[in-house]
């Protein structure tokens, strides 16, 4: 299978000018600490539409006949590649029917609307909905436009390769959010071109990680149902052509867990003060689950930054538990006045906050005259953890771990 040339890149740039940003590169010190050289992070959170996905849209939308573009273009998305459509759409003048799953986010349903595609919910998960736009491309001759698996998608993905060269030249590692494989594809091609030294890493999730999966079967294969937080790299099987890509030139394959996305995303929020999404996370959270595994300079990509607020907040929780920023327990103390203020002010001695607290006297492993108090709270970290529990221990408490907890 023929790949995309380094000069297919070029010339998408050529064509973007003007129509996507340069984003920026940041420096993370903060990240430094674990691995050799340093780190930066590159932004495609702060892209036109909230990710990279305008990049491979328009280019491919621009490439279209006359006659194409008359019958209009349908995509299928979880939410970033339905915006760059949608986007791109508008700023051509081409007419787009956007398809999205049931339980898409509502900040990216709203975004999709606002560029003005017509939106059609249908299916639970994306290979569902993706189904659904090819049957209406056959059924009303509109155009297909693919989020990963062309040519022209991949070249316009690529061109953030292009900017990293630039931004970073003597990067080591690049490390890349990987779903169906059209961003790591096209950065892969242009970094490869130009530095055949520097690792190429995907990066996917581990309940949505096909590529390991058909690298091992030597063709694309798929996953029977893909679960993560990470929305946007929730894809089932890569394409032909991005699996033919990744096999030929990305080093390695890297999965992360849900805990070090919702680490990494609480991480970039506190520390980097960017807002993204847990997909487009993945590389930091590479970096935080394998520690000096990449040689530096290191670029991570930050693909994309839109994320529903109401599941922010879970993952804020998620991130702080993951980080051990919250201890949970349960103590067994006798039933008389002043005993719950007695270990509140402890607790308050020691510098954790109270989240929430439970007082209950109904349970059929209670003594008489005992009662149970819950607590949950919320600490500087695991050694702040560690200190609080011994703490309570010394002043004579006895505590039971609540479920995810080991106090």
């Amino acid at each position: 299978m023929r790949l995309v040339t380094v000069d297919r890149i070029t010339r998408a740039r050529e064509l973007l000018t003007g129509v996507v940003r340069v984003t920026p590169m940041e420096h993370a010190r903060d990240l430094e600490k674990a691995h050799r050289g340093t780190v930066h992070l590159k932004c495609e959170n702060l892209q036109r539409t909230g990710s990279f996905k305008i990049r491979g849209a328009y280019h491919r939308l621009h490439g279209l006949s006359e006659a194409e573009r008359g019958r209009g273009v349908v995509a299928a998305s979880a939410g970033n590649h339905a915006q760059g459509v949608a986007l791109a759409a508008s700023l051509l003048g081409i007419k787009s029917t956007v398809f999205m799953p049931t339980r898409v986010p509502l900040p990216k349903l709203a975004a999709t609307r606002g560029y003005g595609a017509d939106v059609r919910l249908h299916g639970d998960v994306f290979d569902e909905t993706l189904a659904e736009a090819i049957a209406f491309a056959e059924e009303s001759g509109a155009v297909l436009i693919h989020p990963f698996d062309h040519p022209d998608v991949i070249a316009g993905q690529g061109t953030v390769g292009l900017e990293v060269l630039e931004q970073v030249p003597e990067a080591g590692t690049v490390l890349v959010p990987t779903g169906g494989g059209g961003l790591v594809s096209g950065v892969a091609v242009a970094i490869k071109a130009a530095h055949p030294g520097t690792r190429v890493v995907a990066v996917q999730a581990e309940g949505a990680a096909a590529f390991p999966r058909s690298l091992a079967a030597g063709r694309p294969v798929r996953i029977p149902e893909p679960h993560t937080m990470a929305d946007g790299i929730a894809v089932g099987q890569p394409g032909e052509l991005t699996y033919a890509h990744v096999k030929a030139l990305v080093d390695e394959v890297v999965t992360v867990s849900e805990e070090s996305l919702s680490r990494a995303l609480l991480l970039c929020l506190e520390r980097r003060k960017l807002v993204v999404e847990p997909a487009g996370a993945a590389a930091v959270a590479a970096l935080l689950q394998y520690p000096g595994a990449f040689p530096g300079p290191i670029v991570g990509i930050l693909s994309g930054g839109n994320i529903d607020p109401l599941l922010l907040l879970q993952i804020i929780q998620h991130g702080m538990t993951a980080g051990g920023r919250y201890l949970a327990f349960r103590l067994r103390v006798p039933d008389r006045p002043g005993v719950l203020a007695s270990v509140l002010s402890l607790i308050s001695e020691l510098g954790a906050n109270v989240v929430d607290i439970e007082h209950s006297r109904v349970s059929g492993k209670l003594a008489l005259g005992e009662v149970e108090v819950s607590l949950n709270l919320e600490t500087r970290g695991p050694e702040h953890c560690r200190q609080v529990t011994a703490e309570l221990r010394r002043a004579g408490y006895t505590l039971i771990p609540a479920e995810g907890n080991s106090p």
